[in-house]
């Protein structure tokens, strides 16, 4: 099956009211998306989506002409486009999304189909105050949500511990708790310093007295030998690795045993086959790999298919905070935004593919011409 055609279409969607995001001090006033269209000369279109695509643009004659489903050779090849410009791992999904529709099965089935469903935790992406953050709890729990994840600003420690104390004690031992301390991922502009060992140290034992699952990020990249020291010193679950794009930094990672949970993201980081590589070592290894999902709905639908397939988890992150941050803004090029069961599950759509269906009305209404 050739490909025929590489086609983009860049989306911006107008948010009102805006969305202030705990990472970035500028409230969002746009949502951009860019979706992937991968054709073939035996008809079938594969959808990917997460990432910007920055550096493609040119590139296009790399895949067409190619088979599709010679998806080593078209990784190999992104990674060398990857090195000079963006992450264009949405293409991969696209093309996993072909072979998905050609064998007539969901990707997760192709990758080991060792899960058809996973707990969702709600990850919560703005600043809130105590008092809110206890109320969105309690209406998580009622939506049937078994975990949520409360990020904390780096510069107010104690309104952000405070915030996960007066969750603990609305909710109880209901809905597990994790927190995000956001030291690897840096908006463009920010050079301030990060947290030093010894105040993280400080506020990963105050976090570990109120219950919580995991802290996510709570030191730079860099810092190893301070993660490890964390895990040793604290007993607490160390989670990170969302934009580790490397996968001989990820394997010395594993190898040295740095993290609890690994959270390589595969539109963002290292795509759908390297991540299932990896994220099976971390498994085998006794370690978690619940992947970073905060793209889109198209970007989720990879990151689940991928960890059901290797039976990763606990859970699966789905990035919810509402009003703010919804699945109908997240997903808004899709027929249907991606939802959560009664019971709190993220479920394997069963349509062939990734099981992505756009919205053609919403694609032409947002599309930047």
């Amino acid at each position: 099956m050739k490909i025929t055609a590489v086609r983009l279409d860049r989306l911006r969607l107008d948010l009102d009211p805006p969305f202030a995001a705990a990472w970035d001090p500028v409230p969002r006033r746009h949502f951009d998306a860019t979706i992937v269209r991968v054709e073939t000369d035996e008809g079938l279109v594969g959808i990917g989506s997460g990432d910007t695509m920055a550096g493609f643009a040119g590139r296009e004659h790399l895949f067409v002409g190619q088979d599709a489903f010679d998806i080593s050779r078209h990784v190999r090849t992104i990674e060398t486009i990857n090195f000079h410009g963006g992450r264009c791992w949405p293409l991969e999904v696209a093309l996993w999304d072909i072979v998905g529709q050609a064998a007539g099965l969901p990707v997760a089935t192709l990758f080991g189909n060792a899960l058809h469903r996973l707990p969702a935790y709600a990850s919560c992406g703005e600043l809130k105050s105590p008092q809110a953050r206890a109320e969105s709890a309690l209406a998580l729990r009622e939506q049937g949500f078994r975990a949520m994840k409360i990020r904390i600003d780096r510069d107010g420690l104690d309104e952000g511990i405070a915030c996960v104390a007066a969750a603990r004690e609305a909710v109880g031992d209901d809905l597990e708790i994790m927190v995000d301390l956001n030291q690897a991922w840096r908006m463009a502009g920010d050079v301030e310093p990060a947290l030093d060992l010894g105040s993280v140290r400080r506020s990963v034992q105050r976090l570990a007295e109120l219950g919580v699952y995991w802290v996510e990020e709570p030191l730079p990249y860099h810092d190893q030998a301070g993660l490890s020291a964390l895990r040793a010193e604290t007993g607490m679950r160390i989670a990170g690795g969302e934009m580790l794009d490397s996968v001989p930094t990820v394997l010395g990672w594993l190898e040295h045993d740095v993290l609890d949970v690994y959270q390589m993201d595969v539109v963002l980081a290292l795509g759908m086959s390297r991540a299932r590589t990896l994220g099976e070592v971390a498994v085998l290894k006794h370690r978690s790999y619940t992947p970073h999902t905060w793209s889109n709905g198209i970007g989720l639908l990879a990151n689940l298919h991928v960890v059901a397939g290797i039976g990763g988890g606990p859970y699966l992150e789905f990035p919810y905070d509402p009003p703010g941050w919804t699945p109908q803004r997240r997903d808004f090029m899709l027929a249907e935004p991606l939802g959560v069961t009664a019971d709190g599950f993220v479920e394997v759509p069963q349509r062939p593919g990734i099981g992505a269906v756009l919205d053609a009305d919403a694609i032409d209404r947002w599309r930047i011409t």
